[in-house]
């Protein structure tokens, strides 16, 4: 007899990202899986996010690494709730994960709750967690063929952010190629340029997040 594991290990995980998700709709959370490579640069988004969205929507960061808490140390110096899951040796998160955590943040203090995946274009993509939508970040330093060599990333995910483009000029990436190998993955994706550095995009993402935010709940904020 055939034994599927990993389907059976998917239900499960899936049965339990349905139970996040119903605490998330509650405690009226819009939640985001973000994922990537090591070093795209998803810890500065957050950054750049925490500034952008100060007095719009309140951000709070799940922080997944396999060790340090130093991306959750960097995130609360801009006062917003940051939790650190540790995972050791698990090269994801999984929506067990995320239960065991909850009960530690207050989400009725959070708009939006960003769930900073580990850094892994393989994993991640195939255990939800709970949320609304998964993002993908991808950086011009690691080469624009990566849609096609990861295609499960980019065909889950709902949006594409394009990073670090202030060293776009230092590399041999193609912005063009990039958006149209993601495309031939996954034709409806939505594609925003960003860079940390000069700012440039991160208005556009955050309309992004408002927009998600207005569509799930009817309005900007909780007042």
């Amino acid at each position: 007899m055939k034994i599927n594991v990993m389907t059976d290990v998917l239900e499960a995980n899936d049965r339990i990202a349905d139970a996040n998700s119903q605490v998330f709709d509650t405690n009226r959370n819009l939640v985001l899986n973000l994922m990537s490579s090591p070093g795209a640069g998803k810890t500065a988004l957050l950054e750049s996010t925490a500034r952008a969205l100060k007095g719009e929507l309140r951000l709070g960061v799940i922080v997944g690494d396999i060790e340090t808490t130093r991306d959750a140390d960097r995130l609360e110096k801009h006062g917003i709730p940051v939790l650190q899951l540790t995972t050791g040796s698990a090269c994801h998160l999984d929506a067990n994960m995320i239960a065991s955590a909850l009960s530690r943040m207050d989400l009725t203090s959070v708009d939006v709750l960003v769930i900073e995946n580990v850094g892994n274009l393989v994993c991640p993509a195939e255990f939800k967690l709970g949320e609304d939508f998964k993002v993908m970040v991808l950086s011009v330093t690691e080469g624009d063929e990566k849609p096609l060599k990861y295609p499960m990333m980019f065909r889950e995910s709902s949006l594409l952010l394009i990073n670090k483009t202030d060293l776009l000029s230092y590399t041999d990436f193609s912005m063009d190629d990039a958006k149209r190998n993601a495309r031939m993955i996954h034709p409806d994706l939505e594609i925003i340029d960003v860079s940390c550095v000069t700012g440039e995009g991160v208005s556009g993402w955050v309309e992004w997040l408002s927009g998600r935010y207005r569509e799930k709940f009817g309005a900007n904020t909780r007042a």
